[in-house]
């Protein structure tokens, strides 16, 4: 199953709102990965105050809040 990775971190009420957003929309069609980003110096320098960042298959397709016709575009490629 492809993924997506939502780059977030605790207390972020964004991040909540956008996976709470996210996850009805995918089940059963792409697994996600939240991916802390106090979890690696990295993840912190590349996404810091940009969160959430949502990536799919390296690329990223939205930040701050969902982008819906994003994600239909890459649901509408995906096996059901």
């Amino acid at each position: 199953m492809r993924e997506l990775q939502v780059f977030s971190c605790r207390g972020c009420h964004l991040c909540e709102l956008l996976i709470e957003e996210l996850l009805p929309l995918v089940e059963g069609r792409l697994t996600v990965e939240v991916c802390d980003i106090d979890s690696r110096d990295d993840w912190r320098d590349a996404y810091d105050t940009r969160i959430p960042v949502v990536k799919y298959d390296g690329e990223e397709i939205c930040q701050y809040h969902l982008d819906r016709s994003a994600l239909t575009r890459i649901l509408s490629n995906t096996p059901s």
